[in-house]
């Protein structure tokens, strides 16, 4: 509990992981605002049964810096001044075992990408109901598990982050091929015109947790099989992460 506390205390203490927050609330909500309000001037009834979800897939951005820079500022080497360091060095005097060291910080990766998911979730929908008004698609008893797709994609795909830059150990390149892939023609949905496997890459399979089938999609994946489809790739590279992280040099 100590280790996870004071991870939790480093998230806290980055600037970064403050500006993922605001990105990863205000992005899907400042969409999904405008696409209601174009589609309220389009017909009288707008709303359709992705609506704010679909937004919520772009929100990602936001655990997506949260997982790369809760890694990557381990290694960053301070000033002159501060002595020259790393903060990994200084983790691993307090916390020896790299395991626990590393399940630390992904179980508080985990839960900040699962809170900033749920305020996403209140931000967008409520930016919805407010620009539809009665035209807004209510949210029932059977939204429930869709609700929690969104959380557990955007903890997937914080920890996918995490994991990728372990293995990198830097934050640039997982940065920027992360969040390109998040645009609305993303690498991922291209090479779905290469192969119907590529539904099968997490970032596609978990989205089906809760957006709905769309006309562009190649391959019928239901929600629980996008789910687990999505767990498993994030249990398989952290688990090469971890392997990497214990046996080679800090």
């Amino acid at each position: 509990m100590r280790a996870l506390a004071a991870e939790a205390s480093k998230l806290a203490s980055l600037p970064a992981v403050w500006i993922a927050a605001a990105v990863g609330v205000l992005l899907p909500s400042l969409i999904a605002v405008m696409n209601s309000a174009a589609a309220r001037g389009a017909t009288v009834e707008p709303a359709g049964t992705n609506t704010g979800y679909y937004e919520l897939a772009f929100g990602v951005v936001g655990v997506i810096v949260l997982g790369v820079v809760a890694v990557s500022s381990e290694y960053v080497t301070e000033s002159a001044e501060l002595g020259g360091g790393r903060q990994i060095t200084t983790s691993l005097t307090v916390v020896p075992s790299r395991l626990r060291l590393l399940l630390a910080k992904m179980s508080a990766v985990a839960i900040a990408g699962a809170l900033l998911a749920v305020v996403a979730v209140v931000a967008t929908m409520g930016a919805v109901r407010f620009v539809l008004g009665e035209h807004a698609p209510a949210l029932g008893v059977e939204d429930v598990p869709r609700l929690a797709g969104v959380v557990f994609y955007w903890v997937g795909t914080a920890l996918l982050s995490s994991g990728i830059t372990v293995l990198a150990r830097h934050g640039v390149v997982p940065l920027a091929v992360l969040i390109a892939n998040t645009s609305v023609v993303s690498v991922t949905y291209l090479l779905t015109k290469v192969t119907p496997l590529a539904n099968y890459l997490p970032d596609l399979a978990g989205s089906r947790m809760f957006v709905r089938k769309l006309a562009r999609d190649t391959v019928e994946i239901s929600p629980l099989t996008g789910g687990l489809v999505m767990a498993a790739w994030v249990a398989g590279l952290l688990g090469i992460a971890a392997l990497v992280f214990i046996r080679r040099d800090a």
